[in-house]
């Protein structure tokens, strides 16, 4: 028997779930919890095969109920079940560890394939999921080659424009003249393709190049 447990905040749907699961000769539902934090605690005295977890939930989403899980219950299989693939939510969910992906108009008998695939050991992605997905690694891809073009002079000088500094200042902190200065910053914004200091700010801090 497949044992599994259903994460997801609204009762109906797990009942749901539960009522479509529970007719397969080979799956058991063995626990339910409506937030992630209650999710690892019953997976860590449980340990089941497999996790179905819900992404959008009030306690503790889905991606940290991921990590949490697989914390307390290394052997369990997470498969993600939500509504929608959210742009913000894929790549973070398989980078905590859930192996598959699926939305909720899956059919009954796909959902239980896709258990079957999980507890194996092998992953379904739903086919938005896994473009956008494909999207975020490729926008990942290129920002890293972008950061990989910046000297370590011009990070210096990022550095230092995140933290408010102007040119002049900028070039007595590194003992270079200004002209230097305004050079460096044209070429971050040509390598990065931003528009202004203020972008390049931003940038800095967001993708934590330098403490903000």
């Amino acid at each position: 028997m497949i044992r599994v447990m259903l994460v997801d905040d609204h009762g109906m749907v797990r009942e749901g779930l539960k009522y479509y699961l529970e007719v397969e000769d080979d799956i058991e539902v063995v626990a339910e919890a409506s937030g992630g934090r209650k999710a690892a605690e019953l997976a860590g005295k449980l340990q089941p095969d497999v996790i179905l977890m819900d992404l959008i939930m009030p306690d503790v989403d889905g991606v940290e109920g991921t990590r949490l899980c697989l914390e307390a219950s290394p052997g369990s299989k997470i498969v993600v079940l939500t509504s929608k693939a959210e742009d913000d939510m894929v790549l973070p969910a398989v980078r905590a560890g859930a192996l598959s992906y699926l939305l909720k108009d899956v059919s009954a008998s796909e959902l239980a394939d896709a258990i079957r695939g999980a507890a194996a050991g092998t992953p379904t992605l739903h086919p938005m999921a896994a473009s956008k997905m494909m999207q975020q690694v490729q926008t990942d891809h290129n920002k890293h080659e972008k950061q990989a073009r910046i000297s370590p002079r011009e990070m210096e000088v990022l550095a230092l424009i995140a933290r408010g500094f102007g040119n002049k200042k900028i070039a007595a902190e590194l003992f270079i003249s200004e002209r230097t200065v305004k050079t460096h910053v044209t070429h971050l914004l040509e390598k990065l393709e931003l528009s202004d200091r203020t972008q390049l700010a931003i940038y800095a801090i967001n993708n934590k190049l330098v403490e903000s």
